[in-house]
């Protein structure tokens, strides 16, 4: 993804996917503490409730829209099970994302 400047905030970062039991896709790449605010600024004109941020998503070479996920202050990144297969990446793997709020 290019640079977008309608984008109301746009972060890379590395992550370690983790498993966790909630709701599905069970999957996540945890948002690092130095970006949450700036995306906790972009959701006040982004988020549709209950917290949750409308994102654009890349990692690897696949694209994909989902919904951050607000937890213990920070945000959660789903990672679809899709994007799993495409990217053959699983708990426990590094990925390199690129996180666009609109």
């Amino acid at each position: 993804m290019e640079h977008d400047d309608a984008a109301l905030a746009q972060v890379a970062f590395y992550a370690t996917l983790i498993e966790w039991r909630g709701p599905a896709p069970f999957v996540f790449a945890p948002v690092p503490e130095e970006h949450v605010g700036e995306i906790a600024h972009a959701a006040r004109s982004a988020s549709y409730g209950w917290g949750v941020v409308p994102v654009e998503a890349q990692i690897g070479r696949t694209r994909f829209t989902t919904s951050l996920f607000p937890r213990n202050g920070g945000y959660l990144l789903p990672v679809k099970v899709a994007v799993q297969r495409s990217e053959s990446i699983a708990p426990g793997s590094s990925v390199a994302v690129l996180l666009v709020v609109r």
